[in-house]
């Protein structure tokens, strides 16, 4: 089946009501088959759609090249965001010439800036919508196909839209959630292929996230017997939601025994909205407070609440990877199921094995999502090899994923660097490793997010023994003194005594492995890494800070390597340091 035939398809299927799952396993499986064909095809429809776009002109692409994929290929460079900020730029003020895409865009993302301090922009088309309804489509399929959900259920989903705003150009600006729920194709399409929300869609838009987190807890335990699943974008997003209800359940408890909703919902529209779901129900109160108090330190939360929910579903992957064993407490024997992968720029493959921990889940690329290339990644970090298509990319190998969509992204470098595990018939299916510019790095060492994602759960284990945990770590490159030195920043749930904060710290600079690393250490030309533990709440200051800048709270993610552009980060880090440990490991 070609792409244009199956977007046909999927087309069709969207106004057919009955959602038919072994139909869309099937298509996935014709579609995977044939992911070369697939890709060729998705390429030549990307361009076609496009051939008028001054960036492919500029190249010398005019749509007479006798084989497209090769002249795309040999024409059109590699790039990262900093190569086409130039022309979305334009894009953004309101120059309406085919500047990327064929066509104007009816909006434009803004990824979440967590990782360079800023927010980048994206265009955003109908067809990243129609791609996103695909993708839910075939990952719900797997999904239900695993655990099936009962049809008249609801879900609890923790969903943040924050508002967009119009350009000085006139052009709609988002983030990709904001984007996606405000659509109007979006509840559509989504009608037949997921469980109404329990909170009403004037918290979902409420301008105060706080006011919302609340009301979704309140939703979600008014209507604790029809949930099916509890979802959150992002891992963080779901352990900060019942961190949130360790804080506020007795003031819940007194809404539902009351009938009245608490004083602290103060938004017109969240208030109304809510007062109409509330009457008293001294029942319902009295068996939450009996389940919250029978719990042991909140162990197995969500399944106490919600008696019939099936899984917890998210983003638990690379940088969530820190929050699944807090999220694996709350959640008891409940499994945990990982979102499937993509980014701001689009989506890429699905979840099609929801079994797996996410320790262990990996992603089946959907071939007609876009137009897909993976750059070897070298071992050394010297030369570049040419980038493999999709179906020639070799099992245990690493690559940095390339993308070209129908959005006027062209070759373009995600900065993902993902791990083949295998194929599911013909398509790659990938484990995310970590974000490839996110690297601690002084001299000859070079540490990635996920170094240091494994030396903080190695020290961890320390504090665990103290009954103590992380709630959350970001890292800095402190030369503000020969030699520079790592600087890791935790926040931890409770006080200990300054040998065990010692021991970790000892602890943290060993579990860096890397053999440069631990080389410049052992002659001094990299200084003793730093522990600095900040105040309770620090990090919270941190998201606040980038939900200022106008990030969603669902797709907010925590720096690991604050960078010295991103100087407000460092200053709230800085400024809430409560006490600070050099190792003596070498």
């Amino acid at each position: 089946m070609d792409a244009l035939k199956h977007k046909r398809a999927f087309k069709m299927l969207e106004k057919v009501e009955t959602f038919d799952m072994n139909r869309v396993i099937d298509e996935f499986d014709e579609m995977t088959r044939n992911a070369h064909q697939v890709q060729k095809q998705t390429l030549k429809e990307i361009l076609l759609k496009n051939q008028s776009a001054i960036y492919l002109q500029n190249c010398g692409l005019n749509g007479n090249a006798t084989d497209p994929e090769e002249a795309f290929k040999s024409m059109v460079p590699l790039v990262t965001d900093v190569e086409l900020e130039p022309y979305i730029k334009r894009m953004v003020d309101g120059d309406t010439s085919p500047i990327l895409t064929g066509h104007p865009v009816p909006a434009i993302s803004l990824s979440s800036g967590t990782s360079q301090g800023r927010p980048k922009f994206i265009p955003f088309t109908d067809e990243l919508m129609e791609n996103t309804l695909q993708l839910f489509r075939t990952a719900f399929a797997f999904r239900n196909r695993d655990f099936p959900i009962d049809d008249n259920g609801k879900a609890l989903q923790f969903i943040f839209s924050s508002k967009q705003y119009i350009s000085t150009g006139g052009v709609p600006v988002g983030t990709a959630t904001t984007n996606v729920y405000r659509n109007p194709n979006f509840k559509a399409g989504m009608k037949s292929i997921t469980s109404p929300s329990c909170s009403p869609d004037e918290v979902i838009f409420s301008p105060d996230v706080h006011q919302a987190l609340y009301c979704h807890l309140l939703s979600g335990i008014l209507f604790r017997d029809q949930v099916q699943y509890v979802f959150a974008v992002f891992a963080h997003g779901l352990v900060h939601a019942f961190r949130t209800f360790e804080q506020v359940w007795e003031e819940i408890v007194t809404d539902i025994k009351d009938g009245v909703l608490s004083n602290r919902i103060t938004v017109p529209s969240v208030r109304t909205a809510m007062s109409k779901l509330l009457t008293p129900n001294p029942e319902l109160a009295e068996t939450i407070r009996t389940k919250c108090m029978s719990l042991s330190n909140w162990y197995g939360l969500i399944p106490a609440l919600f008696p019939n929910a099936k899984y917890v579903y998210g983003i638990m992957t690379g940088s969530m990877e820190p929050y699944v064993p807090k999220l694996r407490h709350y959640a008891g024997d409940l499994p945990l199921v990982s979102h499937d992968y993509g980014s701001s720029e689009g989506w890429i493959a699905a979840n099609v094995t929801p079994r797996l921990s996410p320790e262990e889940a990996t992603f089946a690329v959907i071939p007609n999502l876009g137009y897909f290339e993976f750059l070897p990644v070298s071992e050394t970090g010297e030369g570049e090899e040419k980038p493999v298509g999709l179906t020639q990319v070799k099992i245990g190998e690493e690559y940095e994923v390339v993308i070209t969509n129908y959005a006027g992204l062209y070759r373009y470098r995600l900065g993902d660097v993902v791990k083949v595990i295998g194929f599911y018939n013909n398509t790659p299916q990938l484990k995310f490793i970590c974000r490839r510019n996110l690297i601690l790095s002084i001299n000859i060492d070079k540490n990635t997010e996920r170094d240091l994602q494994l030396s903080v759960e190695s020290a961890a284990k320390r504090l665990s023994e103290e009954k103590i945990e992380v709630i959350d770590f970001s890292s800095y490159i402190d030369v503000s003194t020969d030699p520079g030195h790592y600087a890791i920043f935790w926040e931890i749930s409770g006080e200990t005594n300054e040998d065990v904060l010692q021991d970790c710290c000892n602890c943290l600079d060993r579990a860096f492995i890397d053999a440069g690393y631990v080389s410049s250490r052992k002659c001094k030309t990299i200084g003793a890494l730093e522990l600095r533990v900040v105040a309770k709440g620090t990090f919270r200051k941190i998201q606040e800070h980038f939900l200022g800048l106008g990030s969603s709270a669902g797709q907010f993610k925590m720096p690991r390597c604050v960078k010295p552009s991103n100087a407000k980060v460092l200053q709230i880090l800085c400024e809430n340091v409560v006490s600070s440990y050099f190792s003596t490991a070498f």
